[in-house]
């Protein structure tokens, strides 16, 4: 995938999708073929650390015990020492406030099975768990403003029911360049994860959040959905000839 043919992608995406009062972030839909769900060895579960970032930092809730606690403050959004858990056990409604608040949950190493026990259950299903391929599972020595630096730069690939791949990986405010270099960073490390590489490459999609999806290919972008306007002049003239025929029967 060439980084030419990426960039005229994003400047469709910018030209053809509706303006809105908020930041817009970039999502990037990858389609995958030929890949058997039902084979462990088949699934993708990845994280990478992007060159640029998504151009917003993550919220990041940390679990651990006292000797992580002073050098934690100010790093992390939100701590819960080990004395605290017990206020979780069984809280399913607290549970999953705290998971739709919190993009990364990060835990002491040694609390692993106490953090599992208590959070798991609601954590879990929602993909929230702290994982070692992310680097969240952490040991009582570790650095934390290097994990939430490399956390800010971190998108999570993982195929679930279906074969297709979601993420983030920018935003509105970003250089053009700068999600050109994203895009084409994860193109060539996912072909390098897949067991027949691009061939299982259904189709890259790239769309703003409220925007038309486009398709990224070698001859160029492809609109795969009308932009809004015209959606909405198509559907007004299907009204008003709805209209016209309603009038004409009463006639």
């Amino acid at each position: 995938m060439e980084k030419q043919t990426i960039l005229e992608t994003v400047k469709k995406v910018r030209e053809i999708s509706p303006k809105r009062k908020f930041n817009q972030s970039f999502d990037l839909i990858i389609n995958l073929t030929n890949i058997d769900l039902k084979k462990q060895e088949q699934k993708v579960d990845l994280y990478y650390t992007l060159p640029h970032g998504k151009g917003k930092n993550p919220k990041i809730c940390a679990l651990i015990d006292n000797e992580l606690s002073s050098q934690a403050k100010g790093v992390f959004d939100k701590i819960i020492l080990k004395e605290e858990f017990s206020s979780y056990t069984n809280k399913k409604p607290i549970l999953r406030r705290l998971s739709e608040d919190y993009d990364f949950f990060i835990a002491q190493a040694n609390l692993m099975g106490q953090i599992a026990s208590t959070f798991g259950k609601v954590l879990g299903p929602r993909g929230k768990m702290p994982s070692p391929k992310a680097g969240c599972v952490i040991p009582p020595s570790a650095n934390l403003q290097a994990v939430k630096e490399k956390l800010q730069k971190a998108i999570h690939l993982e195929t679930k029911n279906e074969p297709v791949l979601k993420a983030s990986i920018g935003n509105e405010l970003m250089k053009d360049e700068e999600l050109v270099d994203n895009i084409h960073f994860i193109y060539n490390q996912l072909i390098h994860s897949l067991p027949q590489e691009k061939n299982n490459i259904k189709s890259f999609i790239l769309k703003l959040s409220m925007g038309p999806a486009v398709k990224i290919t070698d001859k160029g972008p492809v609109v795969k959905e009308k932009p809004l306007k015209e959606k909405k002049v198509k559907q007004k003239k299907e009204k008003e000839l709805v209209q016209e025929k309603k009038v004409k029967a009463k006639k």
